[in-house]
């Protein structure tokens, strides 16, 4: 598969991904994270905005490999 057809279908799954991952971190920050303290507060909302990186690292790594 080519480099071009990767990036393309990455793309569509990191932003059908980050719309599914969006609206679940909100709901679990409404729900949840709202009645900690404000310190807890900032250290969940840190992780909540950097965990989506962690399980696209893979389909990224695959769209960024070089053509065979």
């Amino acid at each position: 598969m080519r480099r071009r057809t990767r990036t393309l279908i990455g793309t569509l799954a990191i932003l059908v991904f980050v719309c599914l991952y969006g609206p679940l971190a909100m709901t679990l920050a409404d729900s949840r994270i709202a009645e900690t303290p404000a310190v807890v507060q900032a250290v969940l909302y840190s992780i909540l905005g950097i965990a989506w990186i962690f399980p696209l690292m893979p389909l990224i790594r695959w769209m960024e490999r070089p053509d065979r």
